[in-house]
């Protein structure tokens, strides 16, 4: 019979129902240079799995808790690379076919010889090693490569500690939270540290959760089965299961509902999700990544979310400064947009006259990162030759700042208007430029704080 070295000491994986077996497989698993470990049934093997994380599955077909191909799906689920192979004593056709679907390494059927087991062990250990290998060259190539990944553009301290944060948790698979303000460029960071992971050959998939209505937003993260609700026709994956081996990102969180919040909360905790109108659970390896403009703290002290979510997402928390604060990169933003823009016109790239230049340094941004790639956008259709004119800027970008509220010098008899104007600037530019929000602090309907802004000449 041919043996593995005992230096390499592959760790398998028996699963039986039958202690006999167990027993004399485990016998001759270790003379042949193997380490063997055993579960009895596969509801114990699937636990073991998870504990020892094994090289190779050897397991039966047949047991009267989990089947030997529950065990399969579960492994591949967990461990892509791990080679399962399925013992029966009632081979067929057709399980043989599923086993192969499912994608077992190898089928045999019992009873089988001593030295034909430990051959297909040998071959199976060898593959993995392959795989193994192939993994680590490719994760070094990939360390190499990381110098060409495109850092998010910025030279400011504050946003340079973040791009450092981001880059030293990338490597882990711990949950991050990301906070900012609405435009900042939290999805951005998230592809930055899904590009710098072990995970980046899988899917990056993303969600904005306030975007979809709570029975819909629990259909697309964890899926559903058919006939669950009216126009389920079909069974659908969940983009937990989608993003398998791969990172989830988790737009505006905080605007989840309670419920919701229940069923995130189970999918950190266990790693599987139950699709909506099924029984039973699918494990998923997925890393998650949370962003939000809320602070969830004060919603937490309000009722609108669950502590216990909060501290399973706040594991690593990544905070991005708002461009107000960070003046410093956006000439370096504005270089990058004309850029692209030009590239995607076909066009040359226009400049920035100086004294637009000195406009967009000059303005609070309360939409931050995206409101000046829009507003440079506007500009260059609106800009007829090579170079980009104040006029070309939005009229709020260019327009003279309303006196501050509180000022070194007492204005001279201030009218209503003028006080209530500086009061809405203020709470704007706290609320990150958020209208909805605004007018929540003002307690007035968004539809009068539009008429307002308006009137003011800031709509």
């Amino acid at each position: 019979m041919g043996c593995v070295s005992a230096d390499a000491a592959p760790r398998v994986l028996v699963v039986d129902d039958e202690t006999g077996i167990l027993d004399s497989l485990r016998i001759l698993l270790k003379t042949q240079g193997f380490q063997p470990f055993t579960a009895q049934g596969g509801r114990q093997g699937i636990e073991k799995f998870n504990e020892i994380k094994p090289d190779i599955v050897l397991t039966d077909v047949r047991m009267p808790d989990v089947t030997g191909v529950q065990v399969l799906s579960h492994a591949r689920q967990m461990d892509g690379e791990v080679p399962v192979i399925l013992m029966t004593a009632q081979a067929t056709l057709q399980s043989a076919m599923q086993a192969v679907n499912e994608g077992a390494f190898y089928y045999i059927q019992k009873p089988f010889r001593n030295d034909e087991l430990v051959a297909i062990l040998s071959r199976a250990a060898e593959h993995r090693r392959l795989r193994v290998e192939n993994h680590s060259l490719q994760q070094e190539l990939r360390k190499r490569d990381r110098r060409s990944t495109s850092r998010p553009v910025g030279r400011s301290r504050s946003w340079l500690d973040v791009l450092q944060l981001a880059e030293t948790v990338a490597p882990t698979d711990s949950t991050v939270l990301i906070t900012g303000e609405s435009g900042t460029g939290k999805e951005v960071i998230a592809r930055y540290i899904h590009d710098l992971s072990a995970r980046t050959d899988h899917s990056f998939l993303s969600i904005n959760c306030g975007a979809l209505p709570e029975s819909l937003l629990e259909s697309e993260l964890f899926g559903h089965v058919k006939g669950s609700f009216t126009g389920a026709v079909k069974d659908k994956t969940g983009l937990f299961a989608a993003a398998d081996h791969g990172t989830f990102f988790l737009d505006e969180i905080g605007e989840t509902t309670p419920s919701t919040q229940v069923k995130l909360l189970r999918v950190l905790q266990q790693r599987e999700v139950i699709p909506v109108g099924a029984t039973e659970a699918q494990p998923v390896n997925t890393r998650v990544l949370a962003a939000t403009n809320r602070d969830l703290e004060e919603e937490i002290k309000r009722g609108a979310f669950r502590a216990d979510l909060f501290y399973r997402l706040n594991v690593i928390a990544v905070h991005l400064p708002p461009l107000r604060q960070r003046p410093d990169d956006i000439p370096l933003l504005a270089e990058g947009f004309l850029a692209r823009s030009a590239q995607l016109r076909q066009e040359p790239v226009k400049e920035l006259a100086d004294d637009t230049l000195d406009a967009l340094m000059a303005y609070a941004w309360p939409g931050n990162v995206r409101e000046l790639e829009n507003a440079l956008e506007r500009a260059v259709i609106l800009s007829p030759g090579d170079r980009i004119r104040p006029d070309a800027l939005p009229e709020r970008v260019t327009a003279r700042r309303a006196e501050p509220f509180v000022a070194e010098r007492t204005p001279v008899s201030p009218t209503l208007e003028a006080v209530e104007r500086a009061y809405i600037q203020w709470v704007l530019q706290n609320e990150g430029g958020n209208k909805s929000r605004a007018a929540d602090m003002l307690g007035i309907d968004p539809s009068t704080l539009y008429r307002k802004l308006a009137r003011y000449g800031e709509a």
